[in-house]
């Protein structure tokens, strides 16, 4: 829907900082309509389904070891370090006013194996998913087989009869795109202008077809969409939309809650969690809250981020209008260097849900995702992409804010968790750039 002018006034007048959101400043938005877990009823996914999705990681472990030597020292088993990070803590501190109460951890999605950021969570889940099912349905597999077979010239073989599509700004692309070249897959990945040169050329390198649009992420899907449900034979990633990459990205909450208890680290009301989450169309942040809303229940508290640009998840939460709005109806223009997060339209599957489990959203500014991302890798050795750096704010917007107050939470006591989103197959000359950028950011 375009949003008319009247329409527009009455919501900046029913939500007053739709004003600032317009005018591109960093804003806290704290969620009027976040549930209790006891009031969290009829929701479209459920824990048993998460239960489902991470056996099936399970099934493929032997496959992915196999043909990932990445994955080989964790028998097959996709996930990422969570590591303390102390030195950025005191970076932070030092330069903002307020002091981050309680740990500060990473959770190093930029490390995640096959294709080096979050998206290996839901489009590599949604891949297997997908192919399991062909393999089932034509009786050449059983669950209770090796999935090793999967590796063999006889699968690859049939599931080339088989093409897949998505829709992509970058690394959901990549991840379909490895896994689904590596099945056997013929696989097209439709690309939105903001797209980097390196990874469409990564892509092309690993077997994927990249078709490339010059305008945004909604134009790259909605395209990607017709063309691929136009032939035959062919099975759509719609980030939009899929149940499956949501549920791909939920199981990480199930692994995070062993770390956390390998790490010491004790969840409760007395201690409780915070995850601070970078946000494009909004499945993988939206996957990973309804996730840990599971596991860790009221104690952990989510919070999404988003650049100044591209506040799709925002606007679409705040107003109640969800997917049935974009940024540029709002004047926007949806232009961000924040690789990933540059989406104009939510999620209308994740938003859903989202509404019910995330507790806020903040924006920020393209030029502190640089500053942060050289603070990071200057405090800690680890370099990640801009997109990845924008929760690292997420502990001290919170504190400003009256959210603890309001709700009566200890911060002293708190774990901060910020998630990393991606970074590791960035080309080191671009990494380079980035971290240029942002020691002329800081003055350096």
């Amino acid at each position: 829907m375009n949003v008319e002018q009247r329409q527009l006034k009455e919501w900046i007048s029913t939500y007053p900082l739709l004003q600032p959101i317009m005018n591109l400043k960093p804003v806290v938005w704290l969620n009027p309509k976040l549930k209790k877990m006891a009031d969290m009823n009829n929701l479209p996914v459920s824990l048993a389904d998460m239960e489902k999705a991470e056996q099936l990681w399970q099934r493929f472990a032997p496959f992915l070891a196999s043909e990932f030597p990445d994955t080989a020292e964790a028998n097959g088993i996709v996930e990422s370090p969570l590591r303390e990070i102390p030195n950025m803590k005191t970076q932070l501190n030092d330069r903002f006013t307020d002091n981050i109460e309680g740990l500060l951890f990473l959770k190093c999605d930029n490390e995640l194996p096959i294709a080096g950021s979050i998206k290996a969570r839901g489009g590599v889940y949604e891949v297997l998913h997908h192919a399991e099912k062909l393999a089932i349905d034509a009786g050449i597999i059983s669950t209770e087989q090796s999935y090793e077979q999967f590796s063999s010239g006889k699968f690859k073989e049939f599931f080339s009869q088989y093409s897949i599509g998505v829709g992509s700004t970058g690394n959901l692309g990549l991840s379909i795109g490895i896994i689904s070249a590596k099945l056997g897959f013929q696989v097209f990945v439709y690309m939105s202008a903001d797209a980097k040169q390196w990874k469409k050329e990564l892509l092309r390198e690993k077997g994927a077809t990249v078709v490339e649009f010059k305008g945004d992420f909604s134009e790259a899907i909605l395209a990607g969409r017709n063309e691929t449900l136009a032939k035959p034979n062919a099975y759509f990633v719609d980030d939009e939309k899929s149940k499956h990459l949501f549920l791909g990205y939920s199981v990480a909450a199930f692994r995070l809650k062993q770390q956390l208890n390998d790490a010491g680290v004790q969840v409760d009301a007395e201690h409780p969690l915070f995850v601070y989450l970078p946000c494009g169309v909004g499945g993988a942040p939206g996957g990973i809250a309804f996730g840990l809303k599971q596991v860790f229940g009221d104690e952990v508290h989510c919070f999404f981020v988003e650049p100044t640009h591209s506040p799709a998840v925002l606007i679409g939460l705040m107003t109640g209008a969800k997917n049935k709005v974009c940024v540029q109806d709002f004047g926007i223009d949806n232009m961000t260097e924040g690789d990933g997060l540059a989406v104009g339209r939510p999620s209308s599957f994740a938003s859903g849900i989202s509404e019910k489990t995330v507790s806020g959203i903040y924006t920020i500014e393209d030029q502190q995702l640089f500053s942060l991302l050289t603070l990071l890798a200057s405090s800690e050795g680890i370099f990640v992409e801009p997109s990845a750096t924008a929760g690292l704010l997420g502990p001290l917007k919170i504190q400003a804010s009256d959210y603890a107050q309001v709700n009566k939470i200890p911060m002293n006591t708190a774990t901060h968790i910020v998630w990393a989103t991606g970074g590791a197959l960035v080309p080191k000359e671009e990494m380079d750039g980035f971290y240029q950028r942002g020691n002329e950011d800081l003055g350096v």
